[in-house]
């Protein structure tokens, strides 16, 4: 990208659509383009195709989804698939008709097998069964890298697809039963301390094995791929290190200052075990993680207080 470049961020207001925005703009990139969802409905292919009519981006970053936990996904499954499968749909294939060259697509660490108990290579994809709590929204997802590799191999456009593992930071959704884990633990024990609740129970055994990546690090190397890297595949994008969901809460808990009992709910549904990315692919093009767990989970929970008392907060 050059930096005059006009860039389309779709899903700005979001956890990832906002840290892109930010990095973009301390990497000097300034000719952005944002449009809320009032002011563009991209499940609307008229819509959609009028805007890019109108604005002719250079760049589209393509992290407008919807997205949520076990429970989101496992209660709403027609609309994960259906509302994400439009939006991927009417923006690619707008981008396309507006001659849009280069493109980024937001994918999901939940395309690939749930039975990895290794680091997942992007090689893993298509290989085996999807994890069956969140597989509509890993079908949508699917659907989505396969849409930009067949952009890419009919038209020779540059449509690339980066894989990033849990997310979590500023702008995050912190709904108690919608979020994914990370939000959701950092607003349960926030109202446990606030209601000096003697103990929080948490879903599942604790057992599972998760990876967590702070937004501006995901920013960092979404921007890295798109700049840099000139292969055909999907690119993961994580920190190459898990933690159970049981040390996960711990350290929440010590963030926000909870100090009392972490107790364990076993008849709810743990979802996939271990998923661990293989993330040598992004760090041989030079990117690496900035922010460690500790200090995002401090400035995760920062940010959640600021939204709490401006009343931005997704909750």
């Amino acid at each position: 990208m050059n930096k005059d470049s006009k860039i389309y961020v779709a899903g700005h207001a979001g956890l990832v659509g906002s840290a892109l925005v930010r990095r973009l703009r301390e990497h000097g990139y300034t000719n952005l383009v944002c449009r809320t969802h009032a002011e563009l409905d991209l499940e609307r292919q008229g819509e959609t195709e009028a805007f890019f009519k109108m604005e002719h981006p250079d760049v589209v970053f393509l992290a407008a989804a919807r997205v949520g936990g076990i429970h989101a996904n496992n209660t709403y499954p027609a609309e994960f698939i259906y509302q994400n499968l439009l939006v991927q749909n009417n923006v690619i294939h707008s981008a396309w008709k507006a001659g849009v060259k280069e493109l980024l697509f937001l994918g999901s660490s939940c395309i690939y097998p749930n039975d990895k108990s290794v680091a997942i290579k992007e090689s893993d994809f298509m290989n085996g069964p999807l994890e069956p709590t969140n597989d509509a929204y890993a079908v949508a997802k699917i659907a989505g890298i396969k849409m930009c590799q067949a952009f890419r191999k009919q038209y020779g456009l540059r449509y690339l697809s980066v894989m990033p593992t849990n997310l979590y930071g500023p702008h995050d959704n912190y709904h108690p039963q919608n979020s994914h884990v990370l939000p959701a633990l950092l607003r349960r024990f926030h109202e446990a301390k606030e209601q000096k609740a003697p103990s929080v129970s948490l879903w599942g055994t604790g057992r599972p094995r998760r990876e967590f990546l702070y937004s501006d690090d995901m920013a960092d190397a979404a921007i890295t791929v798109l700049n840099e890297y000139e292969g055909n595949d999907i690119v993961n994008i994580g920190c190459g290190e898990d933690l159970t969901i049981s040390e996960l809460a711990s350290k929440v808990a010590s963030t926000v200052g909870y100090e009392g009992r972490i107790e364990r709910d076993p008849s709810r549904p743990d979802g996939t075990f271990r998923k661990l990315l293989d993330v040598s692919r992004v760090q041989s093009l030079g990117w690496r993680p900035r922010v460690s767990l500790d200090e995002g989970l401090k400035l995760t929970y920062q940010a959640m207080l600021s939204e709490i008392s401006d009343g931005t907060w997704k909750g």
